[in-house]
C-alpha cells in the first residue's frame, strides 16, 4: 500500500478531510502559551510541518508567520488558506532558513518523527531558528501512555465538486518499536461516479519522559501544558520549551 498519499496526489483534499474551524478550539490553546512567554506585540513565528495550515490560520491576526512543509501540494492549500505566510519547501530535520523567530512550532506534524535520533535532529532545528531566551512549542497526537488502540473514526464532507467520506484505522502492529500505524480509505465521489482509495501513514510513539529528555538535551526548560482538546479524552499536553 503507499504511503502518505494524503500529502502528495491526494493532498487537494484535504479541505475536506480537515476545515479550519475545526482547529479553533486547539489553536486557543497555542495562542495562550505564546501570549503567556512572548507578551504584547505581532512576534515573529516560524511554523515547521505546517500541512494545509490549518492551525496557523488562527494564529496569522496576530503573529507574523514563515512557514516550512516537506510536501510542496500541501503547501498550496496552506498558501491558500494564509496568504500573508511566507511558505518554504523543506524537511524539519535539516531545513535552515538562515533567520530567527521569537517561537518555533509544530503542530502534530511532529508525530511524523519516528526515532529518537530525528526528534534530535527535528528538535536542531528548532533552536537553530529561535532568538535566545525563544519559545518551542509542540503537540505530539499520542504518547505510549495515551495510546489506547485500537480506534476508528470517519467524517463526511462535501463543496460543489466533491463528497468526500474519510475513514481512518489507527493501531500499533508492534507495541515494541516507537511507531503506530494509521489507515486510511477515501471514498470519493464526483461528477464520474464513486472511486475508493486507500492510504497508510506511520507516525511515532514515545513516552512522555523520552520527549522532556529529548528537549532537555537539546538545551529547553520544559513545561507541560493541558491540552484537552481531543474527543477521546485522553490525556494530551502541549509540550512548551524554553530555550536556556
Amino acid at each position: 500500500m503507499d504511503v502518505n498519499r494524503m500529502y502528495d496526489e491526494l493532498a487537494y483534499l484535504w479541505p475536506l478531510i480537515s476545515a479550519p474551524e475545526d482547529y479553533a478550539d486547539e489553536a486557543r490553546y497555542w495562542k495562550n502559551v505564546l501570549r503567556a512567554k512572548l507578551g504584547p506585540g505581532r512576534h515573529a513565528i516560524f511554523e515547521l510541518g505546517v500541512g494545509g495550515g490549518n492551525n496557523l490560520s488562527h494564529l496569522t491576526s496576530e503573529f507574523q508567520a514563515t512557514a516550512v512543509d516537506l510536501s510542496e501540494q500541501m503547501l498550496k492549500n496552506s498558501r491558500r488558506l494564509n496568504p500573508t505566510v511566507e511558505h518554504h519547501v523543506g524537511d524539519m530535520r535539516t531545513v535552515r532558513l538562515g533567520k530567527k523567530f521569537k517561537a518555533v512550532l509544530i503542530h502534530d506534524a511532529i508525530s511524523y518523527v519516528l526515532t529518537e535520533d530525528d526528534l534530535r535532529r527535528t528538535l536542531a532545528t528548532a533552536v537553530a531558528h529561535l532568538e535566545p531566551n525563544g519559545v518551542f512549542v509542540t503537540a505530539p497526537d499520542y504518547f505510549r501512555e495515551t495510546f489506547h488502540g485500537p480506534s476508528v473514526s470517519h467524517s463526511t464532507r462535501s463543496n460543489d465538486r466533491t463528497e468526500l467520506t474519510h475513514i481512518e484505522y489507527i493501531h500499533d502492529p508492534d507495541p515494541n518499536d516507537t511507531t503506530i500505524e494509521s489507515i486510511m480509505f477515501y471514498l470519493i465521489r464526483e461528477n464520474d461516479g464513486l472511486r475508493i482509495e486507500q492510504d497508510r501513514h506511520i507516525t511515532g510513539l514515545f513516552p512522555i519522559q523520552t520527549w522532556v529528555d529529548l528537549m532537555v538535551e537539546t538545551g529547553f526548560t520544559v513545561e507541560k501544558w493541558p491540552y484537552p482538546v481531543h474527543e477521546d479524552a485522553r490525556e494530551s499536553y502541549l509540550l512548551v520549551g524554553l530555550l536556556k
